[in-house]
């Protein structure tokens, strides 16, 4: 077997392991520690369901405080695409800010928003698994910390944690009557009211509320009067949560949250024209113009010019859209709540319970492609729709989830213990629907620059007489699904401390899982089984998750390990295709050697891990449009690839103080990806030919990068504990594909963020403090394209066995721009 560690890399690992002073696998985000005079401060994370060092604790963690997002002004997870850590990955998909794709280690699914379709990195709520990556963009409420656990998780965090788990760990109640009110002002109209009040304890009852409120405008204005531009924002969330300790051996924590999350998508804009020189003619005289997995002789037709007004703009976000089209806010409503009950029976056991039910709905509407998304509009089109473009793309979901996990957590003598049993039941349904909204008139020819009209049409009536329009009521549906999943599983864990130094940990976890799902629409037509190939979800899978660590205190302050980990992401079906095609589970095998140390008298960390995971019947997607008459339909195949996929990387984070209240942090990431050839089989003409495909990981970039500096300036002047804080900070990541079967890359990036702030000001007897500052993300208005999608500069999928394909569709590539420069003003009063 060859492994493919860069050769820079295997020297920083052989130098760590030869100062013994530099070690660490759990990388960073930078600031998570404290930036006073006495050393870098412990940092305490519960990774192995228990409260442990994280210096000690043999995972691969990244941990982001309270301070941390406070600094990067991070609001929701969608901030952390600015690579803060660079071993995350985090984008939004195309049609709104609220469906988030996340990913660890290159474990990233182009596509997760199917009712059947599971994500590769796992996201807990305060030991809730969030079963959708739909209102995932919801505003964070008052955080204490959020753990990135890197690599496969599948024994203590189950299924579909291939990849790793994000922790968000919430502030519980005090118990004391304290609070903190803020608000802040900026660019774009931007505003973000908070409160967090906790109130005294009350026979053994502490009671805390926090509310939150975030608003921006849109950064990407809309030509058409009274519509919504995008990128824009507004969320309103409001939670609730009790704490009841009746004896001091029980702690049962309810919490209650409701929050809506109004947006609109980015602006995808048109970013060249016919970029793969398609012209027609043999097909060999275009050789860029092919669809992968696909076969051509012949290319007719020719790609349409633009519209009149339309512009081709590849190098900078535009301000003004283009063309001005229907557009309102997409909503995400979540909602649900936690129970999470502890009693130490004894000092060798707790007994915990969580139990939740959670639920979200969305109404997506999204306008964002305007005139560049197909099908495109030739000049000289007449009829009733041969003029309408502008698909508006319309998708509603409804998700219900309950679970319930029991665990024993405790220690007898030399070894500490991890049990517990898990149940999980998702309901979810879905549908689609994309009308035109816009027609024009009056256009003849491609070089035309008057006498034409662009009209809005009806929102009910597709042309006229027909319902099919936008409306609620009047649409005519794609497609439609619902699925109910449930999974079974019961784990264990145990670590020996076999002496004070080594320390030998195993554990296993069994899951069942079972889905049943049908697809109640496709292409407007119930389906029916055995016809056309459509057959109901009905499946079911059992694994075995095992993992083995072996760690070794080398000091007090320098501590390595070497971890073998399994996991697996459950299989599925795709709703975006006419048969409700199915795919099997994907399995990945890791293997991670890891250090982490303190010198320099605790005032340096250095962190490195190297990893090593084998996926197995990888989950790849197949995406593309096809055209039927005047409608086009996003096709979306998912496929388990064969062979293994190789995953190899290293993650490394370097923190120093060198004087006090000085604190400098970089952390860097390397991944290497690589899916064997797919054999595709495709129809031509008749004929059946074998091509084999390249496949890519997306939003993985080969080297990712971040740093930090932090400063803290006391100024005794203003009052006993008030300082003047710094912070500024700069996230790297190479060009990564946005598409599974497209070798098309987005833009590399770098991205620099700054708040400088007056804290900590005492108003009097100690009681009360303000914090005031002013912040920015992306500071230089650094512009680059996140998302860039070929759909339309290359033919379309054939819906029938063809040698020849139409280029009448072609345009160019389209896509979305990153968020332009955010600055404003907060300030914080704590009582």
């Amino acid at each position: 077997m060859r492994y493919c560690f860069p050769a820079a890399s295997a020297a920083a690992l052989t130098l760590a392991l030869a100062v013994q002073a530099q070690a660490q696998t759990a990388t960073e985000a930078p600031a998570p520690v404290e930036v006073a005079g006495d050393g870098l401060g412990d940092i305490v994370v519960t990774a192995m369901k228990r409260e442990t060092n994280l210096q000690s604790t043999p995972i691969a963690i990244s941990v982001v405080n309270a301070q941390a997002l406070k600094d990067r002004h991070v609001q929701s997870l969608l901030d952390f695409a600015d690579g803060a850590v660079p071993g995350l990955r985090v984008a939004t998909f195309e049609a709104r800010q609220s469906a988030l794709t996340i990913g660890i280690r290159g474990i990233v699914p182009l596509d997760a928003n199917q009712p059947a379709r599971e994500q590769g990195v796992g996201v807990y709520i305060d030991g809730v698994y969030m079963g959708r990556q739909h209102g995932l963009n919801a505003a964070l409420f008052d955080v204490e910390r959020i753990e990135v656990l890197k690599g496969p998780q599948g024994t203590l965090f189950g299924r579909n944690t291939e990849g790793g788990a994000l922790s968000i760990v919430s502030k519980a109640p005090s118990g004391r009557f304290e609070g903190r009110v803020s608000g802040g002002i900026g660019n774009y109209g931007s505003h973000n009211p908070e409160l967090h009040l906790d109130l005294p304890e009350v026979h053994g009852f502490s009671f805390k509320l926090d509310g939150v409120l975030q608003y921006q405008g849109p950064t990407t204005k809309n030509p058409l009067a009274g519509q919504t531009g995008w990128n824009y924002y507004d969320r309103k969330g409001i939670r609730g949560a009790i704490r009841w300790k009746p004896t001091d051996s029980i702690t049962n924590d309810f919490s209650v949250d409701v929050s809506r999350d109004s947006n609109s998508p980015f602006y995808s804009q048109l970013l060249n024209y016919n970029p793969n020189n398609c012209a027609a003619g043999a097909q060999s005289a275009s050789p860029s113009c092919v669809l992968p997995g696909t076969r051509y002789d012949t290319l007719t037709g020719a790609p349409r010019p633009t519209l009149p007004g339309a512009v081709v703009e590849g190098k900078d976000r535009m301000t003004v859209a283009d063309i001005g089209v229907p557009q309102q806010p997409s909503v995400d409503k979540t909602h649900g709540f936690t129970n999470n009950f502890k009693w130490k029976i004894a000092p060798e056991l707790e007994l915990r319970s969580i139990t939740a039910w959670r639920g979200v709905d969305v109404a997506q509407w999204d306008n964002s492609g305007g005139a560049h998304r197909p099908p495109v509009v030739a000049p000289g089109c007449t009829g009733a729709t041969a003029c309408n473009f502008s698909r508006y793309s319309l998708a509603n979901l409804r998700q219900r989830q309950f679970s319930q996990e029991l665990q024993a957590v405790g220690s007898l003598g030399r070894i500490d213990y991890v049990a517990g049993l898990y149940y999980f039941n998702e309901h979810v349904s879905d549908d689609a629907a994309t009308p035109a909204s816009m027609r024009i008139t009056g256009y003849t020819t491609a070089s035309q620059t008057s006498g034409y009209t662009y009209e809005v049409l009806d929102p009910c009536f597709f042309n006229g007489t027909t319902p099919a329009g936008s409306q609620p009521g009047c649409q005519s549906i794609d497609r439609a699904s619902k699925v109910n999943s449930k999974s079974y599983a019961a784990y264990g864990q145990a670590t020996w401390h076999a002496t004070d130094a080594l320390h030998l940990t195993a554990g296993g976890r069994y899951t069942h899982d079972r889905k049943r799902g049908e697809l109640l629409l496709s292409r407007n037509v119930t389906p029916v089984a055995g016809v056309n190939g459509y057959q109901p979800l009905r499946e079911s899978w059992n694994r075995f998750n095992p993992m083995v660590t072996v760690a070794y205190d080398v000091s007090r302050d320098v501590h390595v390990y070497a971890k073998y980990a399994t996991g697996y992401r459950a299989g599925g079906a795709s709703s975006r295709t006419s048969n409700y095609q199915a795919f099997d589970p994907e399995d990945v095998k890791s293997y991670e050697i890891g250090l982490k140390s303190d010198f320099w008298d605790r005032r340096g960390r250095f962190n490195l891990a190297g990893f090593i995971m084998d996926r197995k019947d990888s989950q790849v997607d197949i995406s593309s449009i096809q055209f039927v008459g005047s409608s086009s339909f996003n096709n979306l195949v998912t496929i388990n690839a064969p062979g293994t996929t190789k995953i190899r990387g290293i993650e490394a984070e370097l923190t120093l103080q060198p004087i006090d209240r000085l604190t400098l942090s970089a952390s860097y990431a390397y991944t290497y990806t690589r899916i064997p050839l797919v054999p595709i089989t495709v129809n031509a003409g008749g004929v059946t030919y074998t091509t084999l495909q390249r496949f890519y990981i997306v939003f993985t970039p080969r080297n990712a990068a971040s740093g930090s500096i932090d400063y803290a300036l006391p100024m005794p002047m203003v009052s006993a504990d008030s300082q003047i804080r710094f912070h500024i900070d700069g996230n790297y990541a190479q060009a990564t594909q946005t598409f599974d079967q497209f070798a098309t890359r987005n833009d590399s990036s770098f991205i620099v963020n700054a708040r400088l702030s007056l804290a900590d000001i005492d108003l009097g007897q100690g009681r009360s403090t303000l914090t005031a500052g002013i912040w920015v993300r992306n500071l230089f208005d650094t512009a680059y394209v996140y998302r860039r999608d070929p759909s339309n500069s290359l033919p379309g999928a054939p819906t029938t066995n063809a040698v020849s394909a139409s280029l009448n569709n072609i345009m160019g590539d389209y896509g979305n721009f990153n968020a332009p420069r955010t600055f404003g003003f907060e300030a914080s009063l704590k009582f």
